[in-house]
Order: C-alpha cells, then structure tokens, then sequence
C-alpha cells in the first residue's frame, strides 16, 4: 500500500460505513451519557455501542469531553429544530408553546438534565463549554422571537422582557421535569403539567 492509499489510523473503511460514523458514534454517546451521567461512561463503552473500534472514536473525537461537547451541540441543534418547526405552525403562539411544552416533558421524562449538566462542569474546558452555552441560546432566542412576534401582531407590549420570559419559559419546563423520592411529579401526566405550565407563564406573560 503507498503512502497516497493509507488511511489514517482507526478511520473506518468508506465502504464498511453506510450511516455517517459520526452520527453512529454521537447517537450511541447521547444514549450512554443520558442513562448513566457522563462520570460512568467511558470511550470503550461507547465505542463498543457504537460498533467501531475505540481508535476510530479517538480519530473523530480527541477526547470523551470532546465527544460529550459535540453531543450536547448535537443535541440542542436537533432540540432547536423541533422547536423552530413548532413555532412555525400556523397556531396561536399559547398552543404553540403548549406543544413545546409537552413534547419536551415526554423527551425528558425519564432525564435529570440539571444534574447531568452539573457533573460535567469541571470536565470539559472552557471552549467546550461556551459551545454549549451558545447551542442552548439558540432555544431562548427561538422562543423570545416568538413572543416578540406575537406582541408586534396583537399591536401590544408585554410588560415582561422577552428574554426574561423566554428564560422563565424554559426553567418551568424544567421544573415540570420535578420528581420526588418516590419517582412522583408534581403533576400526574406530562399532558397536565403542560397545561399548567403554558398557564402560569401566559397569565404571568400579559398578553391578549
């Protein structure tokens, strides 16, 4: 084999790959990092779910903080998507912000994203994280965008910023995922807790 013919080490073959390797290996890292937190995952178990060799992990990703950060990207991308093809239906924005609302709940259900992000605050670097925090601000901006069309189409102004609100409107979604030592929500179905929370923010929102 000539030097022009060598492939580098641990790059799959062209012709072993039918799914780009890359979204094998990063859907294989969501799952893992999401069931068991990113302390008990290592780049073997992945590479093991994934079906490749950990060298070919390696050559796509120089490290597990490196995979965890392109997974969260990847994540929020796909998460920012759902909502924007939400947002973009020809509803009001309350029913808009109710299904938003319900299919993060069910996507979560079994989640504890406050917790998973909190173990990895001092594993992954700075860089890492900013390009986290910038994928996550794609959401708010998705829903302060919204809000502030809907005030501009009702020719009112909430009184509430939007970028507050846009923040408030997440962190109840958040607090919608709430379990007790029982495994119990506050609520007892996703469809309830929904409605409660697109309630509470839309009167607390002031808008017609």
């Amino acid at each position: 084999m000539t030097a022009n013919n060598q492939r580098p080490l641990g790059r799959p073959r062209a012709s072993d790959r039918k799914q780009p390797t890359t979204d094998i290996i990063l859907q294989a890292a969501i799952e893992l990092f999401l069931a068991r937190g990113y302390q008990e995952v290592s780049v073997d178990d992945v590479a093991t779910a994934a079906n490749v060799t950990k060298a070919t992990v390696y050559y796509y990703y120089p490290s597990k903080a490196a995979l965890f950060t392109e997974t969260i990207v990847q994540l929020m991308s796909h998460i920012h998507a759902q909502i924007q093809a939400i947002l973009q239906k020809a509803i009001p924005l309350r029913e808009r912000l109710l299904e938003i609302a319900e299919a993060h709940l069910t996507a979560t259900f079994d989640i504890d994203l406050d917790s998973f992000m909190r173990e990895t605050k001092n594993a992954v670097s700075e860089e890492q994280t900013i390009r986290m925090q910038h994928a996550e601000e794609k959401l708010y901006k998705a829903i302060e965008q919204a809000i502030i069309e809907e005030a501009s189409a009702n020719g009112e102004k909430s009184s509430i910023d939007s970028t507050f609100a846009a923040h408030a409107y997440v962190a109840l979604l958040r607090v919608g995922n709430y379990r007790d030592r029982k495994g119990n929500g506050i609520f007892p179905t996703t469809t309830e807790t929904a409605e409660q929370i697109v309630d509470f923010f839309w009167n607390g929102l002031r808008l017609p």
